[in-house]
């Protein structure tokens, strides 16, 4: 598995988020394109996307973040086809030896004995319960889940052992284990966060583009909370100069279609996100492209990053304080009294629990 670690496309290559691959500094070698007798051709990368098998030992991971409390994570794909030129988890994607731009998207990482390690992990004497992000890194209902199930297979083994969970996905393919979180949500085991960036279908389409559009995302709040299912809206991230006008309009869609609680975050540009980011607006937006980088940096000291607990998930300076103040503003006209139900941490259920029922 290599990357090309050139920009050789000058134009925006539709249908892609990132737009060129820069190489893994995990990678001692990497594929390179060398054109015959010199000639300047661009590389469209338009190639199917490549899946590889891993059989991990280990599932699921506790984070240490003070922003997020204390939970576990779980992850049963690394890499994503969903292609969100902004995702944090493309650096993660170095670690294996590929590239955080194409490679994210179209080299897919399946965990496939992801349910029985799951299982493994419950059984421990040592198990503390709180809650599991499902997926904490990349969408569990991305594209290739369809097929595989993984997630639906976890849900299943959480389910049995009655062990809380949280999900977060821009994806409407959630709702196919609609049977599986109602049964969760009657135990009070389940919370769900949908993703709604933008409304913009142009905006969607370039920034996030292989995702259900916004309008099918609101149209999976509703459905999931008519079902009895607890969702909360996530607008994030939120990035100056592209969707921050956007805040009062998300979140009065998200609460009319019956969310009950929404939080936001401030776009953050690590490591090679940065530079993948800088080259995508350029060439997706090169009329507003310097304005909407100027404004990313002045939430965050005077660059693109930001890894201060506390700080890096909304930002500082005078754009990030406007942000927060339209945010708390529609919140409060909106969401007032409303609030998610508190987990159930009581049922788990270790041994014995495989041999409960679902219904």
């Amino acid at each position: 598995m290599g990357s090309d670690s050139v920009k050789e496309n000058k134009e925006y290559i539709k249908g892609r988020g990132a737009q060129y691959n820069p190489s893994s500094p995990y990678l001692k070698n990497e594929y390179v394109v060398e054109h015959l007798e010199g000639v300047d051709e661009a590389w469209e990368h338009k190639s199917a996307t490549q899946f590889f098998i891993e059989n991990p030992k280990k599932i699921v991971n506790e984070v240490d973040s003070p922003d997020l409390g204390l939970v576990y994570s779980m992850n049963p794909y690394q890499g994503c086809e969903h292609g969100c030129i902004y995702c944090y988890a493309r650096n993660s994607h170095t670690y294996w030896g590929l590239g955080a731009g194409v490679d994210f998207e179209q080299k897919i990482v399946i965990k496939e004995n992801a349910p029985q390690v799951l299982q493994a992990q419950l059984e421990k004497p040592s198990w503390v319960v709180r809650p599991i992000m499902l997926a904490g890194n990349t969408d569990c209902y991305q594209p290739i889940e369809a097929k595989k199930k993984l997630t639906r297979q976890l849900l299943e083994v959480l389910l049995r052992y009655r062990h809380p969970v949280s999900l977060i996905t821009k994806n409407a393919l959630i709702l196919r284990d609609l049977d599986l979180l109602q049964e969760l949500s009657r135990h009070r085991l389940v919370h769900v966060s949908v993703s709604v960036t933008t409304l913009q279908e142009s905006l969607r389409q370039k920034m996030e583009p292989r995702t259900a559009t916004g309008q099918k995302r609101l149209g999976v709040v509703r459905t999931l909370s008519e079902a009895g299912v607890p969702v909360n809206v996530m607008v994030a991230p939120i990035i100056p100069g592209l969707n921050d006008h956007e805040v009062p309009a998300i979140l009065e869609a998200a609460a009319h279609a019956g969310a009950l609680s929404a939080a936001y975050t401030v776009v953050r540009l690590n490591g090679a996100i940065g530079e993948i980011f800088e080259d995508w607006v350029t060439k997706a937006y090169p009329e507003r492209a310097s304005k909407v980088l100027n404004q990313i940096k002045s939430c965050h000291g005077g660059t693109l990053n930001d890894s201060q607990f506390g700080r890096r998930m909304v930002g500082e300076g005078k754009w990030a304080e406007t942000i927060r103040s339209l945010f708390k503003i529609s919140y409060q006209k909106h969401f007032k009294d409303r609030q998610m139900p508190a987990y159930d941490l009581s049922l788990f259920t270790p041994k014995s629990g495989k041999q409960l029922t679902f219904f």
